[in-house]
């Protein structure tokens, strides 16, 4: 019989500060401390004769596909297992350091520091990986109060959490896997401070065990009408009410998974970057958002400021040397019923909702910011209104259709 073996670690990476936070185009200056830690999880799958599946949570704006390779090389080697069977994902929140990854977007230009990934990579090979037996299952529950629709506050949006619960012999819970869609934004530009956001007071209120957090498809979804404040009190508030939630869920009855390990299967895409338009254009839209700032930190306020900052945005980007095309790598996580289906870019939640419908598995999660980072995919009404996140895509429309599409015939063959 085939025994299930876990092994979970949470590794605190915070970097000393003096290094550049990623996340607003606004913000200015240097980290000048920490205001609660960065950790990267890992959470491996296994058998005795099956590698399985190691999660790679990072808290990091986002994962380039440079530190990808180098994350799932150091995971691997640290686990004795291919680089293939790693899933590297980042929690997205906006109080990382942007010298892992380096520039994710002209938007935010960036560099690569090789103290940072070099420390950042050396806390990944040391660690040690012992497994045990454990039971897995599964859970969702419905979380009303971390985010909503970042346009409208009655827009789309997926507010369940997914929960593969992982328990000892023994009955103690030693790992989970915790999805969930929504931005880790409840701090903003003025934050000088590192912070793993709400994602990391989740998983600070579930101790002891290892969380691995996965971002959903939250690319039009954060904390805009839902947050109080915007300090350590607002993100361990947020951060306790979906770990809240998740504790509920834990005391009733899950869907009990397989004992064999996890199975992975992966493709690539390659896309066509849209035609961006003309730099006289694009600062023309710039003079435009301009003349409709209001000044305020409210949610209007924050629509119009992010207007400008995507407008600003596609002017960088006309300015910029883009690829006529991107190669996006995908991949397919399944253990019994449920599918995770992972991909590098940051989906609006009813790209989400479609591809979960189309899944021909009774439980599918849609999980964004993993394997590399190629900015957002929006939906047809943000494209029609020029939002933020539509005015500094690289693809339109068809080639929008196309990559759910061609995601859903991969997952389902």
């Amino acid at each position: 019989m085939t025994e299930l073996l876990l092994a979970a670690e949470s590794l605190d990476v915070t970097p000393p500060p003096g290094h550049r936070l990623d996340g607003y185009a606004a913000r200015t200056g240097l980290a000048t401390g920490t205001a609660d830690p960065l950790n990267a999880t890992l959470i491996w799958l296994s058998s005795t004769d099956d590698p399985g599946v190691l999660w790679l949570t990072l808290d990091a704006i986002a994962v380039g596909c440079e530190l990808v390779s180098e994350l799932a090389e150091a995971a691997a080697a640290a686990a004795g297992i291919p680089p293939s069977h790693v899933v590297v994902s980042a929690s997205h929140t906006h109080s990382g350091p942007s010298g892992w990854t380096g520039e994710i977007h002209p938007v935010i230009p960036a560099a690569r520091e090789r103290d940072l990934v070099d420390a950042l990579l050396g806390v990944v090979k040391s660690v040690r990986l012992e497994r045990q037996p454990v039971t897995a299952s599964w859970r969702s529950i419905e979380v009303v109060g971390v985010g909503t629709n970042r346009h409208r506050r009655n827009g789309p949006h997926d507010n369940t959490a997914g929960i593969l619960a992982l328990h000892s012999s023994s009955g103690s819970l030693e790992a989970v896997l915790l999805d969930f869609a929504c931005h880790p934004t409840t701090y903003g530009p003025e934050n000088m401070q590192y912070s793993a956001d709400w994602p990391g007071a989740a998983r600070a209120a579930l101790a002891p065990a290892v969380v691995g957090f996965l971002q959903g498809a939250a690319g039009d979804v954060s904390p805009r009408f839902t947050r109080q404040g915007r300090g350590a009190p607002e993100v361990a508030r947020l951060g306790s009410l979906l770990a809240g939630r998740v504790r509920e869920a834990l005391t009733q009855p899950g869907l009990e998974l397989p004992q064999s390990p996890p199975a992975i299967r992966r493709t690539t895409l390659t896309l066509p970057v849209r035609n961006i338009p003309p730099a006289a254009e694009a600062e023309k839209v710039v003079s435009a958002a301009a003349s409709h700032l209001n000044g305020t930190d409210d949610p209007s306020g924050r629509i119009s400021q992010t207007r400008l900052d995507g407008a600003r945005g596609q002017a960088l980007m006309a300015g910029a040397t883009l690829p006529p095309t991107y190669d996006l790598p995908i991949s397919a996580v399944t253990m019994g019923d449920v599918c995770w289906i992972n991909l590098p870019v940051e989906l609006f939640a009813v790209h989400g909702a479609c591809l979960q419908a189309d899944s021909t598995y009774p439980v599918t999660r849609v999980i964004g910011y993993t394997d590399g980072y190629y900015g957002y995919v929006v939906d047809p009404s943000a494209a029609e209104a020029g939002t933020y996140e539509a005015l500094i895509t690289f693809f339109d429309q068809p080639t929008t259709n196309h990559l759910l599409t061609q995601t859903a015939t991969f997952v389902n063959t």
